[in-house]
């Protein structure tokens, strides 16, 4: 389960320096999503049926990205990016037996722009400003496969949020 970031944080991810490191693989602007949840090989009409009333009510989540370009485990550079705790979380409460097993403790959102082989490869990049905010509106399933070039996503299924029962 994922969001996407609006056209105007696109640009401005698309907007960064992306030097030709040794050793670092850029991910590309149709890549750019923040996982809630992975699935993994889920039945798309089963996350269906449980989602339809499980997603809150109201107003549009607001996604915060920021403030700065940052190291995710060894070797990814992502952009934290806060306000989506609650969803994910509904996300999990609606789903528990679906899938692969829920990543156990607290949610942390963020969206990945490069990976590299090894740490040090990330070092010039880690601390660039980048922040964002923008309401996410839609939830939606996401089918990747994984090739030479990075993953291709594929939205299998989408739920409007801030409509009851949508």
């Amino acid at each position: 389960m994922a969001v996407w970031p609006d056209a105007a944080t696109v640009d401005l991810l698309s907007s960064l320096p992306r030097p030709a490191l040794p050793g670092v693989r850029w991910t590309r602007p149709e890549q750019w999503h923040v996982t809630l949840r992975f699935l993994g090989d889920a039945e798309p009409g089963a996350v269906a049926s449980r989602l339809g009333s499980a997603l809150p009510a109201g107003p549009p989540v607001r996604a915060e990205m920021g403030p700065a370009c940052a190291r995710l485990g060894r070797g990814v550079l992502q952009v934290p990016v806060a306000g989506l705790e609650d969803l994910a979380g509904a996300v999990v409460e609606a789903t528990p037996d679906l899938g692969q097993p829920p990543r156990p403790g607290p949610f942390h959102g963020h969206l990945t722009l490069a990976r590299a082989r090894r740490p040090e490869d990330l070092r010039p990049l880690v601390g660039r400003p980048a922040s964002s905010s923008w309401p996410v509106q839609q939830l939606t399933l996401v089918s990747s496969a994984t090739g030479r070039t990075g993953s291709r996503y594929e939205v299998v299924g989408r739920w409007d949020l801030g409509v009851a029962g949508s």
